[in-house]
């Protein structure tokens, strides 16, 4: 469509319409696949929010990560286990839906940021952003920010369609993982098993490519580019 010159609408703005549908009293998202997690209200002890220093938000995001073209453009969240045991770390990719995940013994912002690094070192040179949500988990993100040279950015607080793909993933996750489950028996071998399932699984929306082969696509295209 946008080659056509007709103008598109992404996911992002379709999921904003239909939450504020149902603030309205609507029933719109009665028909998704996923109706969406419940978030603590405002103010909750429980939210897991607060004051992060040296925040950048998504305002301040280059336009070129909206389009989803390019690989690089990453997005990252944690996935919490039965009863607070446990949790998982999420990191996907924009334009190709490559996803990692990690275990983690629990959400402190220092060891969410070294496994956030170690897991994305073998493709710290490809790297251009993270977005993650404003969750205290992320307070070390100029950390991570520095070690993998990157631009690290905020959706805005209660906007989970800001972070649109990440939010996908999880759901996706969730077949593997049914809610309920306490993620201290789930092993790394598990995660890497549905990790490798979730990034050789053909997706729609890449034209039915799965994840590493749109990842090679686009990398291919680029050093095709490169070298001309």
């Amino acid at each position: 469509s946008r080659l056509e010159g007709i103008a598109m609408v992404s996911h992002e703005t379709i999921y904003r319409w239909i939450w504020e549908d149902k603030r309205r009293g609507g029933k719109l998202h009665k028909y998704l696949r996923r109706q969406g997690r419940r978030y603590a209200k405002r103010g909750s002890k429980n939210a897991g929010r607060g004051f992060i220093p040296g925040r950048v938000d998504i305002d301040e995001r280059p336009e070129i990560v909206e389009l989803k073209e390019r690989f690089g453009d990453l997005e990252i969240d944690t996935i919490i286990g039965k009863n607070h045991k446990g949790a998982i770390l999420t990191i996907n990719d924009r334009a190709t839906s490559r996803v990692w995940i990690r275990k983690l013994s629990g959400k402190e912002a220092i060891p969410v940021a070294k496994i956030a690094v170690w897991a994305l070192r073998k493709v710290k040179n490809l790297i251009h952003t993270i977005t993650a949500d404003n969750g205290k988990e992320f307070a070390k993100h100029e950390e991570i920010a520095q070690k993998l040279e990157i631009k690290f950015y905020f959706c805005k607080p209660y906007h989970s369609w800001e972070r649109g793909a990440n939010e996908n993933t999880n759901g996706l996750i969730r077949q593997y993982i049914p809610k309920g489950k306490d993620f201290s028996e789930v092993t790394n071998k598990q995660i890497k098993w549905i990790e490798n399932k979730l990034n050789n699984r053909p997706r729609k929306r890449l034209g039915y490519l799965t994840p590493n082969e749109k990842f090679k696509q686009i990398i291919n295209q680029n050093s095709v580019a490169f070298a001309s």
